[in-house]
């Protein structure tokens, strides 16, 4: 028997739902980046801020008025914008492959402590420098900083994975206590480092730690969009296993899925996916379990139609997050780990008081 045998196409189906709310997702997606493009300190409209694109395509001759709008928006809207699509579509792919991995809606990076563990890696990083390797080549500089958030995830996935299961069972509850005592070891480590930092590096650092969006450039959007490439690969290899995994290890591996397999890989793509986020964005929070659960729903736990949604929705809601985050209290800026707490917080709340409901009945 296939997975889709088992587990797909019963008749409260909703394949096509899906499909089409993927649509909608990114014609939302669509409009929610041009408002980004068109939404700042200095007033564009939207269709303004497509002119002065279509203007920087076709024309080398702009006046002083319109070189300064081409700066603002390909320079700085345009990548830092980009950036939240890839950063936000990472957290909540993130997200679906975690919950899919420990079956349930519970798991995200930020609150079992994958994130702490790559922003361990990339503070040391901040902290004590990028080494000799830069000095002998400089041109990995910019690619120091994901590759060790990478190394820092991908470790503490690992680890917690390790722990949590047994004979084949991963527990719940250990995986929350676990991450809870690995976020705490990780947060004494990176404690410790910030106490060992000069004046600038404090500075930096606690900026960083907040999230933000602020430093975008075009080759933090590169780096962070070759992760993403990196994951999104993966996800058609995954979707079927996880949701065969739903089901049960036992029942997947009797359908033909290698379980094993498919951890390594789930692993993989979220030590990818959040080191690559939190080294070019810092600490994002509560993306990764808000986008998954409101889409699981509407259309239901199956993988193949709730991994492209997820992306689309995480990357509209951190760009909307951080138009949020820069006109809130312009001209300062919130960071936007800030409001993605404030929003995904009292949900979060409000899902674990859902399921205390539920086990009650």
């Amino acid at each position: 028997m296939s997975v889709g045998a088992a587990i797909g196409r019963a008749p409260g189906d909703r394949t096509g739902l899906a499909i089409a709310l993927s649509a909608g997702l990114a014609v939302l997606l669509g409009v929610v980046a041009l408002l980004s493009l068109a939404v700042g300190p200095t007033g564009f409209i939207p269709g303004r801020a497509l002119e002065v694109v279509a203007r920087h395509l076709t024309t080398d001759a702009l006046d002083a008025a319109q070189a300064r709008d081409a700066l603002i928006v390909l320079d700085i809207r345009l990548p830092r914008t980009l950036l939240g699509i890839v950063v936000g579509a990472a957290l909540a792919v993130s997200g679906v492959v975690m919950q899919g991995l420990f079956r349930n809606p519970l798991a995200d990076p930020g609150l079992v402590g994958v994130t702490s563990g790559a922003a361990l890696a990339a503070v040391s990083v901040i902290v004590l420098g990028t080494g000799s390797l830069t000095r002998i080549a400089p041109w990995m500089t910019v690619y120091v900083l994901p590759v060790a958030a990478f190394a820092g995830g991908l470790v503490t996935t690992i680890t917690l994975y390790r722990i949590a299961t047994r004979r084949g069972r991963t527990s719940v509850a250990t995986m929350l206590l676990a991450g809870i005592a690995i976020a705490a070891l990780a947060g004494a480590a990176t404690g410790l480092l910030v106490f060992m930092s000069d004046d600038r590096q404090l500075r930096d650092f606690t900026f960083w730690s907040l999230g933000s969006l602020a430093g975008a450039t075009w080759d933090k959007v590169a780096v962070a969009a070759l992760f993403l490439a990196v994951v999104l690969a993966a996800l058609p290899k995954l979707a079927a296993g996880l949701d065969a995994l739903l089901l049960g290890e036992a029942e997947a591996r009797h359908l033909g899925v290698p379980v094993q397999s498919l951890k390594r890989l789930s692993v993989f793509a979220v030590a990818a996916a959040v080191g690559a986020s939190v080294a070019v964005a810092g600490p994002i929070g509560f993306v990764g379990i808000v986008v998954p659960h409101l889409l699981r729903l509407v259309i239901g736990p199956r993988h193949a139609g709730l991994l492209p949604a997820s992306a689309l929705l995480g990357g509209a809601l951190l760009v909307a997050a951080d138009m949020a985050a820069r006109t809130v209290v312009a001209p300062a800026e919130l960071p936007i780990g800030i409001v993605t707490a404030i929003l995904g917080a009292p949900f979060f709340l409000w899902l674990l008081l859902r399921q205390r409901a539920i086990v009650d009945l």
